[in-house]
């Protein structure tokens, strides 16, 4: 039986995710600004949408976790595998994500935000 209650995990997910979204958006909007677009305001503004609300969920999320007494700390990595430890109740639980699925994930909630923001 796992010590993590299903209904943490996304909360517990979205401490990894969404940071990892918010830099890319960043470096993104940079690129955006000072590269050679004709109209950058188009990319720029959808950019800065998508991070406005990128970062009201991970607002949300980390009132979650200081709530619920939870802590995400990101702990090895290889070129195979990143690995976080998830704090719930006195308890940690360590998972290993493949980086191949956390950059497939982290690119489908790109497109998830940049349709809400569109």
């Amino acid at each position: 039986m796992p010590l993590i209650p299903a209904e943490a995990l996304p909360h517990f997910e979205n401490m990894i995710y969404l940071p990892m979204l918010i830099i890319i958006l960043e470096r993104d909007r940079n690129s955006f600004e000072k590269g050679p677009f004709k109209l950058k305001g188009p990319y720029v503004k959808l950019v800065n949408q998508a991070t406005k609300l990128i970062r009201a969920e991970l607002k949300d999320t980390s009132i979650y976790l200081r709530r619920h007494n939870m802590k995400v700390v990101r702990s090895q990595t290889d070129d195979t595998f990143t690995e976080y430890i998830f704090m719930y109740g006195g308890y940690e639980e360590h998972r290993r994500y493949l980086n191949v699925r956390l950059r497939n994930r982290t690119e489908e909630l790109l497109s998830v935000y940049f349709a809400m923001a569109g």
